[in-house]
């Protein structure tokens, strides 16, 4: 499976906007921003990157599903539970 991003490429600073009342209580808690923001935005591109794969492969998906409808799944007859 390929990389959802490269992990190794430099930073790069940003500007943003944050709630005021926000970005306080997380100064006060020395939570790290930067990391946070990181793995936020990981996650919502896992997610987003899982959505359009879903999307892209709907007409398979729908075909296998109607297969093994129809036919059973493959190695069923193997089973034992």
């Amino acid at each position: 499976m390929a990389e959802l991003y490269n992990s190794a490429a430099p930073k790069k600073a940003a500007n943003l906007s944050i709630n005021s009342d926000l970005l306080r209580k997380t100064r006060e808690l020395n939570i790290n921003l930067s990391a946070t923001l990181e793995r936020a935005l990981k996650e919502e591109l896992s997610k987003r990157e899982a959505a359009r794969w879903v999307e892209e492969n709907r007409a398979a998906i729908k075909s296998y599903n109607d297969f093994v409808e129809q036919h059973g799944c493959f190695g069923d007859e193997f089973r034992e539970f």
